[in-house]
């Protein structure tokens, strides 16, 4: 298998070249191309041996992360190689990172695709911090052996975390197990951090490493909405 960063930049992209016999798994939407001998196939986010109800819990604790009920599957289906391209829907980096011996936990919506070897379940971050966190709720753990692709908006940056570190709030992309992190303000107090439109602030702490994006969506979400036409009812 040879996972490589296609395209760079703002519409960042990945090519995966698959052998026979080997699987990549991705966010349902995200193929924009594939080779003709490419079996596609549409799977819950069950795990192994998990029936139809922990299939369908599964997939509720996804959507609580940011991503989609469902993953598309992508094997060779000739015994030749083969290849399939995948994106994400909006503009930014995407970036690969391996796993194992390192567990890598991807913030709401980051996760865009693994291969195989990877096992992928949800861990719950708690109340408070999924509230005053724009990260969700619940966090992809990505377990196991082989290629995790994330992507982010705007650049992506990799950060040796040894001691501690501050992230912006809406800025996390994905960290290392091991690292764990507590919801803050930025200034010293309430008005001045909101004054300062830095507001929240994710304060990591331990070894490891953290992945973060430059450009937070929501606040060009914010900038947008009030320049767009009222919907029609």
């Amino acid at each position: 298998m040879n996972v490589r960063i296609d395209t760079e930049g703002a519409f960042g992209s990945a090519l995966v070249t698959l052998e026979a016999g080997e699987t990549f798994v991705s966010e349902a939407g995200a193929m924009y191309r594939a080779s003709p001998n490419m079996e596609i196939s549409i799977e819950s986010r069950k795990k192994k041996d998990e029936g139809m109800w922990g299939a369908f819990k599964s997939g509720i604790k996804a959507m609580f992360a940011g991503e989609s009920f469902f993953l598309s599957s992508y094997t060779p289906n000739d015994g030749q190689s083969g290849e399939v391209g995948l994106a994400p829907t909006h503009q930014g980096e995407v970036r690969s990172v391996k796993v194992g011996p390192d567990i890598w936990i991807c913030s709401g919506g980051s996760y865009l695709g693994s291969s195989g070897g990877i096992t992928l379940d949800t861990q719950y971050q708690g109340l408070t911090k999924g509230m005053f966190s724009k990260e969700g709720l619940v966090f992809v753990q990505a377990s196991g052996e082989g290629d995790l692709l994330v992507n982010g908006f705007g650049r992506i940056s990799s950060v040796d975390v040894s001691g501690g570190i501050t992230i912006d709030n809406g800025h996390l992309i994905a960290f290392t197990e091991g690292l764990d992190y507590t919801i803050s303000k930025a200034g010293s107090g309430w008005i001045s951090s909101m004054m300062s439109g830095e507001g929240l602030v994710m304060n990591f702490r331990g070894q490891g490493k953290v992945l973060v994006q430059s450009h937070d969506p929501s606040r060009l979400g914010g900038v947008l909405g009030p320049m767009l036409p009222p919907r029609e009812g």
